[in-house]
C-alpha cells in the first residue's frame, strides 16, 4: 500500500474539518424535535480533533453545556481530561459527542423519538472523524449504541466491534465519569479502564464494510442553514472556536 503523504494527511484532515462544520451547520439549524427546539439555547454539536482515533459518546448536554455549546464543561469534563493526561493524551487530541445534541428539559432521559431524530448526525460524525476506538460514557450511550439493555455495570473495560452507520470501530463501554466523582471505588475501575486505551488505539481499525453507496448527507432541516460565520457566544469567541474543531 503505498504510504500517505504528510500533506495529503493534512488535507484529508482539513477536509474532514471543513465536511464536519458543514454538519453543525445543519444541526445548529434543525428542528426536528420540537421540545428541544424550543427549549435549547444552542446546539451542543461536538468539540475535539476531526482526525481523532479516539471518541467519547455521552448522552445529552447538561445546563452548563447548554450555556457554553461545548460539551463536558463541568466537573466531569475535567475529570475526563485528568484521566486521558494519566494515558499520555489531551482533550485537543479526542472528539467528545452525545448522542443528543440538545439539552432534554429538566435534564430528563432523551425520548425515543428524539433519540432517532439525532442519530444521524451521530453517524455521519463517526464517519467524517474515522475514529479506532468509540468509549460509550455511561449506562445510556452504551445501551443506545449497542441496542441492547445489557447495562454498563456488566459491560465495561469490555471492547467489541459494532458498525455505526458505516463505519465499524472498537467500542469500549466505561463508567460515566460524573457518576466516579462520588464513588471512590467506581473511580478506581474508570481508572483501571482508561489504561486499556492505549492497547486499543494501538490496534488499529477494524475491518471495515464494503462501502454500497456514496455516504448520506446529515438529516435536512426545514430551511436551509445559514452559512458559518464566526459571531460571539458568552463572550468566549467565535462559535467556531467553540465548536473546537483542531
Amino acid at each position: 500500500m503505498q504510504a500517505v503523504s504528510a500533506q495529503e494527511s493534512e488535507r484529508s484532515a482539513s477536509e474532514r474539518r471543513e465536511a464536519l462544520k458543514e454538519v453543525w451547520a445543519q444541526a445548529r439549524g434543525c428542528t426536528r424535535c420540537p421540545e428541544l427546539a424550543a427549549t435549547r439555547k444552542t446546539v451542543v454539536f461536538g468539540a475535539g480533533n476531526a482526525n481523532a482515533d479516539l471518541m467519547f459518546v455521552g448522552e445529552a448536554p447538561g445546563a452548563s453545556e447548554d450555556e457554553q455549546g461545548v460539551p463536558f464543561v463541568g466537573r466531569a469534563g475535567k475529570l475526563l481530561e485528568k484521566l486521558l493526561g494519566e494515558i499520555g493524551l489531551a482533550r485537543s487530541e479526542v472528539f467528545i459527542a452525545n448522542v443528543l445534541k440538545c439539552h432534554p428539559p429538566g435534564n430528563r432521559d432523551p425520548l425515543p423519538i428524539e433519540i432517532d431524530n439525532c442519530q444521524e448526525y451521530l453517524h455521519r460524525q463517526v464517519e467524517l472523524i474515522e475514529p479506532t476506538v468509540i468509549c460509550t460514557l455511561g449506562n445510556f450511550s452504551t445501551k443506545l449504541l449497542r441496542g441492547d439493555p445489557t447495562g454498563i455495570t456488566r459491560l465495561h473495560g469490555q471492547p467489541e466491534v459494532l458498525t455505526l452507520g458505516r463505519r465499524a470501530v472498537r467500542l469500549y463501554p466505561i463508567f460515566h465519569p460524573a457518576a466516579a466523582l462520588y464513588t471512590p471505588r467506581m473511580l478506581e475501575t474508570l481508572r483501571e479502564d482508561f489504561t486499556r486505551l492505549p492497547e486499543l488505539l494501538a490496534l488499529g481499525a477494524p475491518e471495515q464494510p464494503e462501502a454500497s453507496e456514496p455516504p448520506e448527507p446529515a438529516p435536512e432541516t426545514p430551511e436551509a442553514a445559514p452559512e458559518v460565520a464566526p459571531t460571539e457566544v458568552d463572550g468566549q469567541g467565535s462559535e467556531i472556536d467553540q465548536l473546537g474543531l483542531f
